[in-house]
């Protein structure tokens, strides 16, 4: 493929798409259905809102904490429109990680939900952010439904906490706006599209500066590796997973948007109950998800007598596939899992397997223009065949991490070679195999916890002297988070600490055992041998 393929931003490849498929389905949620045109209206409307009535200028920041609802594409294509860089953020991370997240990114401004507000609002004067724009559940849908929905929510269900801010105002006053007062505005493929924070391997969360190409040449990338199973204007593919997640963000509002498709958004994926109403009577042609949802969705009575005639292609990243899911998978639905490997710095997806030559336990073949090789401790390549740290080259590979730019040269070689810390085999036909991780982190269904940000939170409690946490197998989420602790005060117990852990951390990253000790294992310099832990 040539550059000029990916040089171009997501704005272009936005219009190009509502251009070609103004009357097809876009994406539809809880019933309600917004063609390309209609996505196309409200962005702009969206759009010349933050040009006219906001300080906002191009290159500013815009964090979104929203779970997949139709406001999502609408906000997120009308802050690109605006020339904004879009911050994902977790609509249910604690007051400390939204704090960390607003203020590392600089964000001016948040568009939020209104049942998950209560978080940011406990710590936005302590940020840069400006303006709130908060948006209730059901508020694209049509008048009446959007109020019985709404009115539901908030006085029937109590969903929505009674929140302040400052400078607030709704998403329907922001989409009052006369769109044609919307005014292009041209971004280069190297401007930064969007911060995608992660951790990387370890500490703190950082900010991945993806560019348009960087998103851009991933969307070709993908869409050039399935090539063979995906129909451009007609499929119609459901989005289980968070839109904020760099995975479902790529493949759903960059690969299937792009060729017209539709797209069926699940706001709660863990209400399975709900999720396979939502699937009934529709003719779905593509699935992407992770193993624990493929699990979950397996062991459900109604999932199973689901209609899946329609059904050519399913996908699965972000955690890796066991065999016994995808054999329960293909036995279900009668499909194959397709398997892919990324991670947030390469926008995602590095390797998939060819639709035509699906190979389990494997993650696939590198996607075009995109080149691996293994490293080992030393900076030395390593031989196809043997195991080693992989290293990812192509036009996907982020721009850096927003800030840091030592991280950034630890990450990136001068060459553009990125060190990803996980150890793979590539065997002699190409085919990646991923065996291992470097480095502690532990996946939660699909989500990055990264263990220092658990021993700093646990540590922060006057009767915890010393802690260590450490990733083990979970049938539900593939792994899960146990947490080995040494006690200051006799008076601690599991139940006093895990209500602690709540209150400061997101659900995914709450350990699910506590396991008190007299003392860790350490090297001599003090070091606390996780490895040793692992192995008890």
């Amino acid at each position: 493929m040539k550059d000029k393929y990916y040089d171009r931003s997501v704005i272009d490849v936005f219009d190009e798409t509502c251009a070609k498929y103004p009357d097809n389905n876009a994406f539809s949620c809880m019933g309600r259905t917004l063609r390309f045109a209609e996505i196309n209206r409200l962005s702009a409307k969206f759009a010349a809102y933050l040009q006219t009535q906001t300080n906002l200028q191009p290159g500013d920041r815009i964090a979104m904490q929203m779970p997949n609802i139709l406001q999502y594409p609408v906000v997120l294509f009308g802050a690109l429109r605006a020339g904004l860089v879009v911050v994902n953020s977790n609509p249910l991370y604690t007051p400390r990680e939204i704090k960390h997240q607003l203020v590392d990114s600089g964000a001016k401004a948040l568009v939020v939900l209104a049942n998950v507000a209560e978080a940011a609002a406990s710590i936005l004067d302590e940020t840069d952010v400006e303006q709130v724009i908060v948006t209730e559940l059901a508020d694209l849908h049509t008048p009446l439904k959007r109020l019985l929905i709404n009115y539901v929510v908030d006085h029937v269900k109590k969903l929505v906490p009674q929140v302040h801010f400052k400078q607030r105002i709704s998403l329907l006053e922001c989409l009052a706006v006369n769109g044609s007062h919307f005014v292009s505005v041209e971004r280069q493929p190297e401007d930064i599209a969007v911060l995608q924070y992660t951790g990387g391997t370890t500490g703190v969360a950082k900010g991945a500066m993806l560019t348009h190409r960087n998103l851009v040449a991933n969307m070709v990338q993908v869409k050039a590796q399935l090539s063979d199973i995906f129909r451009e204007g007609e499929d119609y593919f459901v989005a289980p997973l968070p839109l904020y997640h760099i995975y479902a963000f790529t493949i759903h509002c960059m690969c299937t948007f792009s060729q017209g498709s539709h797209t069926l958004l699940i706001p709660n994926p863990r209400d399975i109950k709900a999720f396979v109403e939502a699937l009934k009577d529709q003719p779905f042609t593509g699935f992407i998800g992770l193993n624990t949802l493929f699990n979950a969705l397996c062991h459900n009575e109604g999932f199973k007598q689901l209609d899946f005639s329609h059904l050519r292609l399913t996908c699965s990243g972000g955690m890796a596939l066991t065999h016994d899911a995808s054999l329960l998978w293909q036995q279900t639905t009668g499909n194959h899992i397709c398997e892919g490997y990324g991670l947030t710095e390469t926008s995602p997806v590095a390797c998939i397997n060819p639709y035509s030559a699906i190979r389990d336990g494997s993650v696939g073949t590198p996607v075009p223009d995109t080149e691996v090789k293994l490293m080992d401790a030393f900076g030395d390549d390593v031989a196809k065949g043997e195991v080693g740290e992989l290293c990812i080259r192509g036009p996907q590979v982020m721009k850096g991490y927003w800030r840091r730019e030592a991280e950034t040269r630890e990450a990136i070689d001068l060459d553009g070679w990125f060190r990803t810390g996980d150890l793979a085999e590539i065997q002699a036909d190409g085919y990646v195999r991923i065996v291992d991780r470097i480095k502690d982190m532990i996946i939660v269904s699909g989500f990055n916890v990264y263990p220092n940000e658990i021993e700093d939170i646990a540590c922060s409690h006057p009767d915890v002297l010393e802690a260590a946490a450490i990733g083990i197998a979970d049938a539900i989420s593939g792994e899960a988070v146990k947490l080995f602790v040494v006690k200051q005060s006799e008076s601690l117990t599991a139940a006093i600490l895990l209500k602690f852990c709540r209150e400061n951390l997101t659900a995914y990253k709450i350990p699910h055992t506590i396991e008190f000790r007299d003392q860790l294992p350490k090297t001599n310099v003090g070091k606390v041998l996780r490895r040793l832990l692992k192995d008890s």
